[in-house]
Order: structure tokens, then sequence, then C-alpha cells
């Protein structure tokens, strides 16, 4: 059976189609034989994975294979400490890779959990109350206010039904239905007014449809089918500590054949060269990194939590700090999510209004200057209709924890909230802002009848007492209410409504909708007493139009500034978004998103384009509306595609596949969806898009934090492997001691490096373009730094160990001190660099004591330093001696020089660069490129 289109077909079609009668519904037996048709209607989780194969998985990774390696070679060697450290290691990351991807496995059974337990269908003649997974196509089912739609169902009657579906299609507010027929063959979902998607709300109103698509061929279930289908994408600092994990191999099995074969050459017996090679090898292998890495993702988590952003996938935190493209919904990302008149229009006199939110706390303004409610008759009359022609209700909410933390620093902090429908709070807050509540209002004038809003008339009215008379309050669409009013109220008069003054009505209405409002009309009239009030069509006759109000979902005010951050920072804001494209343009334009030049595209414009023609315009578009979620996955697949690096923000189901598809996907806290939530790698607990860039800014500090201890971390282990190598060619003894390497690689690299996983940010960190997706790790000359200093490391270690063996080269306790000397020296020069790779340049451009966790464990390595050269326990096991004044004045020397040769070379290279280049030009909000 055909699945499209169901929009086109009349309900009698659809009843026929089906052969099911409109009283009747189906029989249980027809039901019956449907279910083995079209089975359950539930959403399928795909093929479940075992969690001990997910478990097994998280070993296939490269770096972990290089790892296994190194603990078999530990355990052949008889260094079990060593062994049992990297396994350790490497269960450690197994057992957070496997929770990871567990919990990410979830967002299947998230969504399942939206669809409605229950549902009211008609089953030979009686409306039966069902399990909704017994659903079938050809039910009829009931639906009213509060319920959740359990299928795709095609409207057959309505009444004043409104849908909540913002997390489906992205729309701000509830979605008026209808039983009418759509005559275009492509409608997008939020147009779609004559269905009902599953798991969506009913916020007014009832009515009866058929049921057309259940289980995995609703719309949700096509979302459910992207989750399934759309891979994780894998970290860029997954891919640079693969690539890392491949050099360091390559770079340990050559070091291994060449000191083997260089031992033989010299005379060196093969077996004990073929041990001093793998000791070298091993050593080449930084076994802590994965777990340095782990804990310096971990502590970034927790700075990240205390910013707002929460993180659920350790490895995306530094994925954040390579992001080029931020791809953000609108509703409740960008914008409050709470419907707010900006507008008034009375009397030909346009008003601004002031406030934000559901807080009753504002003015009207009038050429800047607070409107006199007690000498504006039209607008006061204005504010009556809008407090009293609705049913929602705005109430003070018990303020949250940080809210009651901080009331008690600045006094009480109030939370504001709405019950009802979104547009109707709008207007009750533009009223209560000027002291008329509706409970203010309601002892003067009490309702007596309510005729509730109809998407096929698009009004409101209701009737109400007043001072021994009747009064009628009308709002609606413009271009209807206008029909229905007779009469203007201009001046402070009632007058006819000519067509001149319905012509500057029509004008203005006209130029709100431009600015992206939603406008509304306003209108009453005095009821006779002989009138008949059973009809909403007398009531609505003959009204006395008052005025116009506009309102739109309003930008977050600290968006902008987030928003500005980004572009200085290099990264494009893209908002995608279900609104119309006047709102989404007006939006984009309000928070500085689309720039002069800047390409917006509709959904029904993307639907018609091939990727190949989308990876065209992609990169100069930067506003998508009414799209649907398989569009929002083109979006960033075609990204991708051009090589950015992305992040997907959103809180609704439709965002989900996005969201997973995108390098790092973020969901909201307090809005978001579970589905959301589950398909995300960081969640925002404030739903705040500022705090996006905070999590940006600490990303790109973590990932330049850890180039700061692989920089240490390698340049130590050249200069380790340096020493040894250079002695061998220059048919020197061994300057160290197996047991001594082991001892620098587990301790003295281990602390240090962990610090430098804390470290500060530097202060222009945000004021750089974001590196590429596939930037090396050792980019940026971080390659040349890591040879550079540890050729000085090695040659300098060397250097000491020859100048104190020298005095007597065959005495083996002058080689014990020499060697000790030699140990010394390495642990010492490791110890100044490390405070040289806190900054790109050299140790002189940042404070040495203000990381104050790397000031402690250097000092913890040098008192461990000396326990193993003093303590006499430890002194047979680690084959050290005793230095005296001499030997620590050549150890100290040698140690310095590389940090004093780096240095000087630093600061002089600065200066020849400010020196031909001028003074670096200054960033203004001109520049067409801003960057760093």
């Amino acid at each position: 059976m055909e699945q499209k289109n169901w929009h086109q077909w009349s309900g009698e079609e659809l009843l026929e189609r089906f052969g099911v009668k409109r009283e009747q519904g189906l029989t249980q037996e027809e039901a019956a034989r449907r279910h083995e048709e079209y089975g359950w209607n539930e959403l399928s989780e795909g093929q479940r994975i075992s969690p001990w194969l997910l478990f097994l998985n998280q070993f296939k990774d490269f770096m972990m294979l290089v790892l296994m390696g190194a603990t078999l070679i530990s355990g052949i060697l008889g260094e079990y400490l060593d062994a049992v450290t990297i396994i350790a290691i490497i269960v450690l990351n197994g057992v957070l890779g496997f929770i990871q991807e567990f919990r990410a496995e979830r967002s299947l059974r998230a969504l399942k959990e939206l669809s409605a337990p229950h549902a009211n269908a008609l089953r030979d003649g009686t409306v039966r109350h069902i399990p909704a997974r017994d659903l079938v196509p050809g039910d009829i089912v009931a639906l009213e206010s509060g319920d959740r739609i359990p299928a795709d169902i095609r409207w057959l009657v309505t009444h004043s039904l409104d849908v909540e579906e913002s997390a489906l299609t992205g729309e701000s507010h509830p979605v008026g239905k209808h039983a009418g027929t759509l005559s275009e063959a492509e409608v997008p979902l939020g147009d779609q007014k004559n269905i009902g998607f599953m798991g969506t709300m009913i916020t007014r109103g009832s009515g009866r449809g058929i049921v057309i698509r259940t289980g995995m061929d609703t719309e949700m279930g096509k979302i459910a089918d992207l989750i399934q289908s759309t891979d994780s994408q894998e970290t860029p600092l997954q891919r640079r500590l693969e690539q890392l994990g491949k050099i360091l191999i390559y770079l340990a099995l050559g070091l291994t054949i060449m000191v083997v074969l260089v031992g033989i050459m010299h005379g060196q017996p093969a077996g004990a060269m073929f041990l001093a090679g793998v000791s070298l090898a091993v050593a080449a292998i930084p076994e802590g990194l994965p777990a340095i890495v782990t804990i310096a993702l971990a502590l970034g988590v927790q700075r990240m939590i205390k910013r707002k952003a929460i993180v659920r996938k350790l490895p995306s935190v530094e994925t954040l700090g390579c992001a080029s493209v931020i791809c953000s919904d609108k509703t409740g990302t960008l914008t409050q999510n709470k419907m707010t008149v900006t507008r008034v229009w009375v009397e030909g006199r346009s008003m601004e209004v002031t406030g934000e939110g559901y807080e009753p706390v504002g003015h009207i303004m009038e050429n800047s200057h607070p409107v006199d409610l007690k000498k504006d008759q039209s607008l006061r009359r204005l504010l009556q209709v809008s407090a009293l022609c609705s049913n929602a209700v705005i109430f003070e909410a018990d303020p949250d924890v940080r809210g009651r933390r901080k009331a008690k620093e600045e006094g009480p902090v109030t939370q504001w909230k709405l019950k009802g429908d979104p547009t109707e709070g709008a207007l009750v807050v533009l009223s209560s802002k000027m002291g008329l509540s509706p409970e203010s209002l309601s002892a003067s004038y009490q309702r007596q009848q309510e005729f509730p809003f109809d998407s096929q008339r698009k009004m409101m009215s209701v009737v109400v007492a007043h001072q021994g008379g009747k009064m009628a309050f009308v709002k609606g669409a413009p271009d209807m209410l206008l029909d229905k009013c007779s009469y203007i109220l201009w001046e402070g008069k009632v007058v006819p409504f000519t067509g001149t003054l319905r012509g500057r009505v029509q004008a203005e209405n006209e130029e709100m909708a431009r600015g992206a409002l939603r406008v509304l009309g306003l209108a009453y009239r005095d009821v006779k007493p002989h009138e008949n009030l059973d009809n909403e069509e007398c009531v609505e006759s003959q009204l006395i139009f008052v005025g116009l109000a506009g309102m739109i979902d309003p930008p977050r005010r600290e968006a902008r500034d987030a928003i500005a951050v980004c572009r200085r920072a290099g990264i494009k804001t893209v908002m995608i978004t279900g609104d119309h494209r006047l709102t989404a343009e007006a939006i984009a334009n309000d928070l500085g998103i689309l720039p002069r030049g800047g390409a917006s595209m509709s959904g029904r414009e993307l639907a018609g384009l091939s990727d190949e023609e989308l990876d065209r315009q992609v990169d100069q578009t930067y506003v998508y509306s009414r799209v649907s979620p398989e569009h929002k996955l083109r979006i960033v697949k075609s990204l991708q595609r051009k090589g950015h690096v992305v992040a997907m923000t959103g809180d609704g189901v439709n965002d989900a596949p996005a969201i997973k598809a995108a390098d790092i996907g973020i969901a909201m806290g307090i809005t978001g969806t579970d589905v959301s939530k589950e398909a995300s790698s960081l969640i925002l607990s404030d739903d705040n898009f500022s705090s996006i860039v905070a999590a940006i800014e600490e990303g790109r500090n973590i990932y330049e934090n850890i180039r700061k201890f692989i920089r240490y971390l390698l340049a130590s282990n050249v200069g380790e492997i340096l020493t040894m190598l250079f002695a061998m060619l220059a048919g020197l003894p061994l300057p160290l001691l197996p047991i001594q390497i082991l001892w620098v690689n587990l301790v003295t690299d281990g602390l240090p490096a962990m610090a430098l996983g804390v470290d500060q940010p530097e202060k222009d960190l945000m004021e750089h373009k974001p590196r590429g997706a596939n930037e090396n790790i050792f980019a940026r000359r971080l390659g040349w730094k890591i040879l550079s200093r540890g050729l000085l490391i090695g040659l300098c270690t060397l250097g000491a160990f020859w100048v104190t063996l020298r005095i007597a080269p065959d005495d083996p306790a002058q080689l014990a001190l020499a060697q000790s000397v030699a140990f010394a020296t390495l642990v010492m020069a490791q110890l100044i660099h490390v405070f040289d790779c806190r900054s790109s340049r050299s140790i002189f451009h940042r404070n040495i004591l203000q990381n104050r966790y790397l000031v402690v464990a250097v000092l913890s390595s040098v008192l461990l330093l000396l326990g193993v050269m003093y303590i006499e326990a430890l002194q047979p096991i680690f084959k050290t001696v005793p230095l005296g004044t001499r030997e620590w004045a050549i150890s100290l020397v040698a140690a310095g020089i590389p940090t004093f040769l780096m240095g000087a070379g630093s600061v002089w290279s600065g200066k020849r660069r400010r020196k031909y280049n001028g003074p670096r030009p200054m960033v203004t909000a001109k520049s067409t490129n801003i960057r760093a």
C-alpha cells in the first residue's frame, strides 16, 4: 500500500481505501489479520550488539595492540611491574570506552519511550482502550488534549486541535490541525496540517483520525532508522592518537634493529645487544600516554561541568577545540522558547514592548518614552482583549537551587512559567506588564461564554458581562479578523472602518510580518441584549478593530556575544530550524549569524539539490529553514565532506540523527528530549549557546595540554634513546641501565606530564582559527621541537657521562658514578624542559609558578631522584651512587644547557619577526576574515 502523500487524500477516500467504516472502525478479526501483515506498532532497535562483544571491540585500537606488545616484551625482560602497569592502563581504557558506547546504544530505547503506551481505538463500533503497539493501519483513534499521538494519523475530525510538534519539526509553537485536504504533492512536515505524527503531544482540543502509518514506517520510525544507520564519527583525538601509536611502533622497531646491528658490528654479543635493543624499544613507547590522556580528559570534564557542559564521551571533549562549524537549532537554543510580544499598533501608532520571557515586567514605549495608560484608552482596550480573550496562565514557580543561592546574595529570584498556549501566554504577559492581568480584570469582566480557536476560522472569542451589559472580545489572524470588522477605534472614538484605514492596518500587518513577527489582531464589540450568542458567526461580526500585537520567540541575549566570540575564533555558526524562512532570517540577522552576502536556504530548495550541488553551496549558506530530520543529516554530512569538524546542537527528536552523525553532538539539558541527549556527546545543563563557547575554549585547552605532554614525553624519550645510541656508536659503555630507564619512564615522566594536563590556557587561545580536522599531531613545528630538544638532552646527558667517565674509564666504580651523573642529568634536563613545554614559544613567556600542580610534581620527582641516590636500601636496586658537589655541578649545568639554548633562540627569532614584519594589525569589526 502506498505510504506517501496522505495529506492529499480526503477523509472519505481514506476510509474507502483502508476498507473501514467511520462509525464502526475495524473488526477485531481484521485488526488481527493486519497485525500479521504490518507487525507491531513500535520502533525497532535494530540489531543489538552484546555487551561482551562491545567490550572486546574496545581492544581493536592500534595503540591498544601496541601496548599489548609492550606488555609481552616487558614480561620477557622480567619487568613485571611495568607489565602490570600497562595491563591496568589497557583495562582502564577498555572499560571507559565500553561505558561510553553502551550508553550511546540507549538512544533508541529512549526514542521508544516517546511512543504512546495506550490508545483509544474504534473496534467493532466501540471505543476501546488498547495498547498502542496493537494499532494497525486503518484503525480509527480518538484523541484529546494531553494525549500523545500513538501513530501517524490522518485527521478525519478536529475540534480546536493544536499539536506540539517542536520535538519533531522544530516549530516554536503548537500547530493548528484540521481535517481538510492539501493539494500540493510535496509539503514539509511542519506544513502537513491534516496529519498527526507519532510521539507528538496534543495541547488543545480534540480529534479523531485514521492510522496511516505504524512502527518504523512513521516519521518517528524514519528517525529511528536514521539513528541506526548513522555511524558515530571517530574523534580527531582518536585519529591522532592512533597515528601517534603507529609512528612510535615503527620508530621503536627501527631503533631496535639499528641498535642490534650497530652493537654486533662493534663486536658486542648478539644476545646482549638484542636485550639492549628491546629495552630501547620499550623506552620509545610512552606506555603512560593513554592513561595521561584519559586523566587530562577526565579533569577537563570536571572543569566543563562547572561551565554548564556535561560530557558523555571522553574523547569528544577535545573535539570541540577543532570545531570549525556549529550547526545550531533555533528554538530553545539560540532563542528563549518563550513567545514574547515586542510590538503593538493602535490608532496608527507603533509602540515597542520591553521585557523578555514570561516575567510580567516591562513597559510599552512610544518614541522612547513609557506610555501613560490612563491617557490612552485605545491601548487599554487592546490590553483588556489580550488579557481576557485567553486561557493561558502565568505563575511563579519555585526557584531552583542556583536561584536560591543567588537569592541569598542579591535578593529573591522568581521563576515565571506558563500553563497553556505560548501565543496566549505572550498576550497575558503583555497586559500584565501594564497592570492589567486577567486576575485583576476578572471582577469587572466575568466570562460567560467562549468560542475556542479554530484552525478554519483562525479566531477565538469570549463573551463577558460588564457593568450590567455584555461585551465580545475577539483575537485572531489579521487577514481573517479584518473581514469581520466594520468599525475601528481611532483617536479614542469608534469610527467606520474605511478603505483607507483598512489599508493602513494591512500595511502595518505586512511590515510586522516582514520583521518575522507573528501578528494577531484584536477587536471587540458591545453585545445587544436580544442577540443570539449560540453561534460564533453572530458574535464575530460587526466588530470594532482595536489594534495589532506582534510577537516573536526572542533571541537569548548572551547568544549574540557567544556567536561573536565564535566568529573571532574562526568558527562559522549555522542556524538550522523548522521555522519559516522570514523568522529564521530575522533571528539570524539579530544574532549576527547571517553576514552580508550570506545565503539562506529552505528545506524545499535543499530537497531539490543533489549532494554535489549542496556541497558547492554549503560554505556560503548560514540559515536553513523549514527543514526535516533528513535535511539536517544531509547538511551535517555535506559540511563534513567539505573538511569541516561539525558540532550539531539540538533539543528535539528531529535533531537526534544529525546530532549522532556530527563530529560532536550537543543536546539541551533542560528542554532536550531523552533521545537527543542519548545521541549526543555533550549536554548543556543550562540550554545556553554561550556554554558551547566555554566548552570550545576548554576543548582547545585540553588538546593543547595533550600536545604539551606529548612534547614532553617524546622529547624525554628521544633524549634517553639518543643517549644510549650515541654511546654505542662511540664505543662507550651504556650510560643508563634498564632499571634507570624504567624509573624515568614511570616516575619522572608521569607526574609532570599529568600536571601539564591541567595547565592554564594561554591568553590568545580563542583568537586563533580552529585547527584542521586532519592536522597531524606533530603539526605546528611540534615534531621539530621534540627532535631538537631530544637531541640536545641526549648530547648533554652523554657529555656529562663522558666528562665523568674520562677520569678513570677502566674503573668500575667510576663507571657507576658516571652512570649516576648521566641518570641525574637526564632527570633534571627533563624536569627543566617540562616548564618549557607550557608555552608554544619558550620558558620565558609564561610564569613558571602559575601551574602549582606542575611545581609540586617537579619537586616530587626531585625528591624521588634524591631518594634513589642517597637511600642506601635503594642504591643496589637502581645501581646508583651518591653524587658530590662536582658531579652535581656537571649534571645541573648540562641539564640547563638545552633550555638556555632553545629559549635564547626563541627570543632572538621573536625580535627578528617584530623587526621585519612590523606591528601586528589590529582586528576590527570590518575585517572580512577575522582571525588571530
